[in-house]
């Protein structure tokens, strides 16, 4: 377990340092970025391990997943949990138990389903920015509506805008999918940012980014798991 937890501090502290960089290279303070673990896949020991590391910000793509490794996830005191997958409207009652944020919220239906359950929750807005079939989100033209129909629920708080851009090796492609989403925020008075990920954080970072979602640069490799 020992040389497990050290592996991932080493890991941790390299990520660290790219995002440092970048921020420097930015203009911008460290703290202004979130480092969000992405444990989808990864057995809740992977949790555990990253928090006893010092990681108090998590995500998870499923909620059904998230809901067997809940039990020792949960009573962490400080952890916070993201759900960063698709959220289906039949889920959004056990994902408004479950988690702290939901990054995914694409619809007005699904904003008043989780208002409904009379829990304050984070909220961010999914928007869709590619036209890859298997990308989910607000298409940006139903953004303001959208935007409205949320601020209207008294039990939710829109904080920000997350987006998945079409996948590249080469992270600078990524780029204007990143600078648009930065944009819709602006236009929106929505001070947080989620994009970037382990390929590409440091473009994320330049564009604005307020949280990276990290999976394999932490973690390894999902390959053999899914």
């Amino acid at each position: 377990m020992e040389s497990v937890q050290q592996g991932l501090a080493e890991n941790i502290a390299a990520v660290e340092q790219r995002i440092a960089a970048a921020c420097a290279r930015a203009g911008r303070p460290r703290q202004s970025v979130t480092l969000l673990a992405v444990t989808k896949v990864f057995p809740v020991s992977a949790i555990l391990d990253a928090y006893a590391c010092g990681l108090r910000q998590f995500g998870e793509n499923y909620v059904q997943e998230f809901e067997s490794k809940a039990p020792q996830a949960r009573p962490l005191p400080g952890a916070r949990f993201h759900l960063i997958g698709h959220l289906q409207s039949n889920k959004s009652s056990k994902a408004g138990e479950l988690f702290d944020v939901i990054q995914t919220v694409d619809s007005p239906k699904l904003a008043r389903r989780l208002d409904s359950l009379g829990r304050p929750i984070e909220i961010m807005i999914e928007v869709k920015l590619s036209h890859e079939d298997a990308k989910h989100g607000c298409d940006p033209q139903d953004l303001p509506a959208l935007v409205e129909a949320i601020r209207s629920c008294p039990n939710l708080n829109l904080t920000g805008l997350m987006t998945m851009p079409p996948w590249s090796d080469d992270p600078e492609p990524s780029r204007p999918y990143f600078r648009r989403l930065r944009q819709l925020a602006e236009a929106h008075r929505l001070p947080q940012l989620s994009m970037g990920m382990s390929h590409d954080l440091e473009v994320a970072i330049e564009e604005g980014s307020t949280l990276v979602r990290i999976g394999t640069a932490l973690f390894g490799s999902r390959k053999g798991l899914l």
